[in-house]
């Protein structure tokens, strides 16, 4: 095994695999740094039910307006930190950060935590978890 490691040959092989070990556990790292633990649509379901819960759809405005989950706020992603202040009434309350499919609700998500906002949650799919549970969709 030694052997194998010491060859320059075999540096490329090597660079590769820790590269692709590091891409595998990179989400899971991503959202223990600052990111917000998951929510499913049946928990974010009970949630936006009760009244409690913020839902902000960080997607482009045209995105959003090919469909979205109901009562939801946009706020694109790039527009937030400067938007920030239209949320701080929610501070204390849950805030439900969603997007197309969870890839950019982590970013969102370190910001408002970085702001004081203490309870954010992302939606584990994003909208596209929402559409496939059949779930309502505004247009």
């Amino acid at each position: 095994m030694t052997e194998f490691l010491t060859q320059p040959q075999n540096f490329m092989l090597l660079g590769l695999f820790i590269a692709s070990g590091i891409m595998l556990i990179w989400p899971t790292i991503a959202k223990s740094v600052g990111g917000a633990s998951d929510i499913g649509t049946l928990e974010a379901t009970r949630l936006m039910n009760s009244g409690e819960a913020l839902v902000l759809d960080i997607r482009d405005s045209g995105e959003f307006n090919g469909g979205r989950i109901p009562k939801s706020k946009n706020i694109p992603l790039a527009e937030l930190d400067k938007r920030i202040d239209d949320l701080s009434r929610f501070k204390e309350k849950p805030v439900i950060i969603t997007c197309r499919s969870n890839t950019r609700a982590g970013a969102a998500a370190r910001l408002l935590k970085s702001k004081g906002f203490t309870n954010v949650r992302q939606l584990d799919g994003g909208f596209a978890a929402w559409q496939q549970a059949s779930l309502p969709v505004e247009r």
